[in-house]
C-alpha cells in the first residue's frame, strides 16, 4: 500500500536529504536543528540492551569481556554496522565499531569498559547479575561502572546509522576490556597495537556525572584531567634478634617512622587549567564562607592558600587532593613471630601525583621526607594502573557542547574536574586526544550508602539512564553533526 505524502518516514527522509544537500543548513550563528528519535522506542530498546549487558558476568578477574563484545557485535551487525573484536587474550576482547562521516573533521571516539569489579553475592539484596528493576532503580554490578556508558555509546551508533544523520566526523565506539586493573588487555593493547582503529580528535568516556540532591540536579562534573597513580614501596632493614632484647635500628620502628613522616607530608599545592576553573566556579556557586575558601585557592596569597588547604585536608579531603600530590599508606608487612625482631619490614604507599609531577623528582622528594638511609624508597609495579600523564583543554567546542547540553538537560552548572582516581582516558589523552568524562545523574547520598560504583548494591535510576542517553545524543550531534560548528 503506498504511503501518504505526510508519512513520518517520508518526511524524515526528505529532511535528511535536504540537510545533506545543505538546503536546510542554518544561517551563521543559528543553531542546527536535528531530527528527533522516537524516544519512547529508544527507552524500551536501551533498557533491553542495558539489562542484557548487566546480566553478563564480566567480573575482573577473570574478565570474560568477550561475552559483552560478542553481544554488542551481534546487535550492531544486525543493523548493518560492521564491527571488530580485537583481543590480546581470546576471552578478553575489545569491540570497535564505526559509523562514517564525511571526513571533514577528525573522528569522535565513544568509550565504555565492559569489565566490572568482583562481587560478594551474599552482600547483595538483589542478585548482582540479574539486572533487577525495583522502585525506579536498576540494580546490578556495572550499572554505574561502566555499562551505562557502554549502552549509551551503543545507542548512539544505532540511532545515527538508522536515521542516516549527516556527520562531519566518523563516530567510533570502543568497548574496552580490562579497565578495572588489567589495562594491558584493554586500552593499553588498543593504543599500542591498534591505534589506527580508534585515533580521534575528541573522546567521551566515564569520569564525570551529575549530582542529585532531593531529586534535583545541583552540579555536573566533566572530567578533563586525572592524577597519575604511582605505587611506592618503603623497605626498612635492620638487625634481627630475639624480641626480649630491643635492638637499635629495629626495622619495624624505622618503617613506622617513615610511614608517619609520609602521612604527615604536606606537598606543594599547585593549580592547573582544570583546577583553576573548578575552584573559580565552586566559589561562584557556594555560600559566602565556603566561597571565601575556594577563592583563596587562586588568590595568589600563599598564607590564604595554606589556610584553605589545611581546612580542606581536615574537613573535605577530596578538595585537598585536587591541589596536591597525595599519599595514602595502604599496606604494612613485617615479622612472622611475636618474639622475633625481623630484619626487614615493608610498607606500600598509594601515590596520586599531580599530572605535572616528574617521577624521578617525586621519588627523590619522598626520600628526603623519609630521611633514613636504612629505608629504601622505590617505585613498585602497579598492574593495570600505570596510567600516563596527559590533559584535556577546556577551551574547545567539544567542552562547550557538553556544557550546553548539561544546561539544556539538567539545568545546572558544569565543573571541569581533575579526577583523583584513574580511567582509560589517560592512555588516550597521552596520544594527544582531548577526552571528556561524562555520566548520568546519581543521588548524592548513594555512594555513602553503598549504592554507588563498586558498592554492594550498585544501582542507577532508570529515568536518569534514559535522560543520559538523550543528553549523549545532543552532545554527539553538536560535536560531530554536519554544520554543528567549526573549531
Amino acid at each position: 500500500m503506498p504511503r501518504s505524502p505526510d508519512s513520518p518516514s517520508l518526511l524524515r527522509t526528505l529532511l535528511l536529504t535536504l540537510l545533506t544537500l545543505g538546503v536546510l543548513a542554518p544561517a551563521p550563528g543559528e543553531a542546527q536543528v536535528w531530527p528527533e528519535p522516537d524516544w519512547t522506542a529508544v527507552e524500551e530498546e536501551t533498557l533491553r540492551h542495558f539489562q542484557a549487558l548487566l546480566r553478563l558476568d564480566t567480573s575482573n578477574p577473570p574478565g570474560n569481556e568477550t561475552l559483552a563484545a560478542e553481544y554488542l557485535r551481534e546487535v550492531l551487525e544486525a543493523e548493518g554496522i560492521p564491527s571488530r573484536i580485537l583481543a590480546l587474550e581470546p576471552e578478553r576482547g575489545n569491540l570497535v565499531a564505526r559509523v562514517g562521516g564525511n571526513g571533514s573533521r577528525e573522528p569522535l571516539l565513544l568509550m565504555g569498559h565492559t569489565d566490572v569489579v568482583t562481587v560478594i553475592p551474599e552482600r547483595w539484596e538483589f542478585p548482582p547479575f540479574d539486572a533487577v528493576r525495583h522502585d525506579g532503580y536498576i540494580y546490578g554490578r556495572g550499572a554505574l561502572d561502566d555499562k551505562d556508558n557502554v549502552v549509551a555509546s551503543l545507542m548512539m551508533l544505532l540511532l545515527l546509522h538508522r536515521m542516516e544523520v549527516p556527520l562531519d566526523r566518523d563516530i567510533i565506539f570502543l568497548a574496552e576490556a580490562g579497565e578495572e586493573g588489567t589495562t594491558r588487555v584493554g586500552i593499553d593493547f588498543m593504543v599500542q597495537e591498534h591505534w589506527g582503529e580508534i585515533a580521534s580528535e575528541f573522546c567521551l568516556a566515564e569520569g564525570g556525572g551529575v549530582v542529585l540532591r532531593g531529586g534535583e540536579p545541583v552540579l555536573a562534573t566533566i572530567g578533563t584531567l586525572e592524577k597519575i597513580p604511582r605505587t611506592v614501596e618503603l623497605i626498612a632493614r635492620g638487625p634481627s634478634g630475639h624480641g626480649s632484647v630491643p635492638l637499635p635500628g629495629n626495622a619495624i620502628a624505622r618503617l613506622a617512622r617513615a610511614v608517619a613522616a609520609m602521612a604527615e607530608w604536606d606537598p606543594e599545592p599547585r593549580l592547573n587549567e582544570t583546577t583553576q576553573e573548578y575552584f573559580r566556579r565552586m566559589a561562584e556557586m557556594s555560600a559566602p564562607e565556603e566561597a571565601e575558601r575556594f577563592r583563596a585557592v587562586s588568590s595568589g596569597d600563599p598564607n590564604a592558600l595554606q589556610e584553605a588547604l589545611a581546612w580542606f585536608r581536615e574537613n573535605a579531603p577530596a578538595y585537598a587532593s585536587q591541589l596536591q600530590t597525595s599519599v595514602s599508606p595502604t599496606i604494612l608487612e613485617g615479622g612472622d613471630r611475636m618474639n622475633v625482631i625481623p630484619s626487614e619490614a615493608r610498607a606500600v604507599l598509594d601515590i596520586r601525583a599531580l599530572p605535572d609531577e616528574d617521577p624521578d623528582q617525586l621519588l627523590d622528594l619522598i626520600r628526603s621526607v623519609v630521611d633514613d638511609p636504612g629505608v629504601e624508597v622505590r617505585f613498585a609495579p602497579r598492574d593495570g594502573m600505570q596510567r600516563p600523564a596527559g590533559g584535556t583543554s577546556i577551551d574547545t567546542d567539544a567542552f562547550r557542547a557538553i556544557e550546553e547540553a548539561v544546561t539544556r538537560h539538567y539545568g545546572t552548572v558544569s565543573l571541569p574536574t581533575m579526577s583523583t582516581g584513574a580511567t582509560d582516558m589517560a592512555q588516550v589523552r597521552s596520544m594527544g586526544v582531548d577526552c571528556y568524562g561524562i555520566g548520568p545523574a546519581v543521588d548524592a547520598e548513594d555512594q555513602g550508602l553503598g549504592y554507588g560504583a563498586h558498592g554492594d548494591q550498585e544501582r542507577i535510576l532508570e529515568a536518569e539512564l534514559h535522560r543520559f542517553v538523550r543528553f549523549y545524543w545532543d552532545v554527539v550531534l553538536e560535536i560531530a553533526g554536519s554544520r554543528a560548528g567549526t573549531r
